[in-house]
């Protein structure tokens, strides 16, 4: 997308108005949202409220907690396995992993689905495996909500196996990957193996991989681990939220592993994993939007953390394709990337030929990318007639 002076002032104000009205929700404290065309001649980050309870601002250069865009992390590091032969996509979980995390994991209806469940499985979403954090047990809160309410605690894998097995039932068997409509459910039961993975066949840590294999190659800054954070920080990250508190849980979101990281990383991250520079192969990261699946429709609370009808799922990558009957006016290209439960997103447009990163640190949020995101591209659509 080709940005001239008049246009980009224009678009500048009308976005900046769009990430001021986000923190005038009422559980939105602050907001980020950087964008940038392919040939950096458009590049911006526009910033909104109070990064901490102490009324510091958001600046563009503030780290904040990514959630689940760090599923791309996991699949990239996944895949450069791949490449060297270290880890087959269509293997059993149970090649790479101790008996004690995969042994009867996936009981449905009398019968035992783990042995059938493979590396592509868990990173396509197809495995059926309950969502450890999300799901719910009979009479239970789900785990995600027990720690939202004060009790914070460690996980390792095998204490999330543990909640699998012992709490929850799975959803479906492991599906025909090459099926036309399989079922497709978001699990992050499947990304914690695939971390577990990882780690089991190079012998390393997490934080190491991350910092030998996509931080140091691409000359990322503020990206970690929160198990790792960095010696020097300039910045502190941002506070997240959940409803009007703040989400303090320093054991679980440790255990989650998820990452903390700038706009700035993640669009120079997002840039390399699009042109395929971040592997060996150039190819190799098309396996991560090769065939996108339509996610599935469930009815349970669970399933109604994000939207459904218009999200589909690659390999370790989410694709938003809004249908025509929703845009009748104007239509809106497709982006894909990937969002984090707490408002996050990062995504690239092909036909724009834009990234765009952002996070509203908000438990509460998660449907709000999918809004926000089409949103913006509604605006620069109606810049170029």
């Amino acid at each position: 997308m080709h940005v001239n002076a008049g246009n980009a002032s224009s678009l500048d104000g009308r976005i900046q108005r769009m990430v001021d009205a986000l923190t005038r929700k009422k559980t939105i404290h602050h907001a980020i949202f950087a964008i940038e065309n392919g040939d950096r001649s458009y590049q911006r980050v526009f910033v909104s409220g109070s990064a901490h309870p102490d009324g510091t601002p958001m600046r563009p250069q503030t780290p904040f907690f990514t959630a689940s865009i760090t599923k791309l992390f996991i699949a990239a590091a996944l895949l450069k396995l791949v490449e060297r032969g270290a880890v087959r996509l269509d293997a059993p979980m149970a090649d790479y992993l101790p008996r004690t995390v995969t042994d009867g994991l996936h009981r449905l209806n009398g019968t035992d689905y783990s042995g059938q469940i493979t590396v592509s499985h868990l990173l396509c979403h197809m495995s059926g495996l309950p969502d450890w954090l999300e799901d719910r047990a009979k009479g239970k809160l789900p785990l995600i909500d027990r720690l939202f309410a004060g009790n914070d605690r460690r996980f390792d894998i095998e204490a999330v196996a543990a909640v699998v097995r012992d709490e929850l039932t799975p959803h479906f068997p492991p599906q025909d990957l090459n099926a036309a409509r399989p079922l497709v459910r978001y699990s992050d039961t499947g990304f914690q193996l695939l971390m577990a993975i990882i780690e089991s066949v190079t012998g390393r840590t997490l934080p190491d991989i991350y910092q030998q294999e996509i931080v140091e190659p691409l000359g990322l800054r503020t990206t970690w681990l929160p198990e790792r954070p960095p010696r020097d920080m300039p910045i502190t990250p941002s506070t997240p939220w959940a409803g009007d508190q703040p989400l303090v849980l320093p054991l679980a979101l440790e255990s989650i592993r998820d990452i903390y990281s700038t706009t700035a990383d993640l669009i120079l991250f997002l840039r390399a994993l699009m042109s395929g520079t971040l592997f060996d192969n150039p190819q190799t990261g098309a396996v991560l939007y090769g065939s996108f699946r339509r996610f599935s429709q469930f009815w349970d609370r669970s399933a109604f953390r994000l939207p459904r009808s218009p999200i589909e799922y690659g390999a370790g990558m989410m694709r938003l394709a809004l249908p025509r009957a929703l845009t009748p006016l104007r239509r809106i290209p497709p982006v894909i990337g990937h969002t984090g439960s707490t408002g996050t997103w990062l995504f690239y447009c092909g036909e724009l030929d834009l990234y765009l990163a952002g996070c509203v640190d908000q438990a509460t949020a998660a449907p709000l990318p999918f809004r926000f995101v089409p949103r913006v591209l509604h605006e620069i659509e109606g810049l170029k007639r």
